[in-house]
């Protein structure tokens, strides 16, 4: 089973009553799920295109832990903290199996064209 993972790309971030309550009680909602920041908030190097605000990444087991954390009735009692006071989009996704081989990906898809311009 491959690890999954919350992703939140916070565009306008700054410091605010809600949002340190939200930091305050936001690890007791992801303990349940086994969920666990990798990233929270660093100031980040853009080295293509744009990256306006901050990145938060936090890993989970599974799709299934990082779906039920979100919309547990914890997080959800918190999250308009957040949702209230700084713009974003969240996401949550599976990260890739151990043996993950994009040269193989490469190849499934060169295989998926050539069939399709077969027909």
């Amino acid at each position: 089973m491959t690890k999954a993972y919350a992703l939140a790309h916070l565009h306008n971030p700054s410091a605010h009553p809600d949002i340190i309550e939200y930091l305050e009680r936001i690890q007791a909602t992801l303990e349940p799920y086994e969920g666990r920041f990798l990233v929270h908030g660093p100031q980040v190097e853009v080295v293509e295109g744009e990256w306006p605000g901050s990145l938060v990444i936090i890993e989970f087991p599974s799709r299934e832990h990082a779906r039920d954390w979100y919309h547990s009735p914890a997080y959800q009692a918190i999250l308009p903290l957040r949702t209230n006071n700084i713009d974003g989009s969240a996401i949550v996704f599976d990260g890739v199996r151990p043996d993950h081989d994009p040269a193989k990906m490469a190849a499934a898809m060169k295989a998926a064209m050539k069939e399709a311009a077969g027909r």
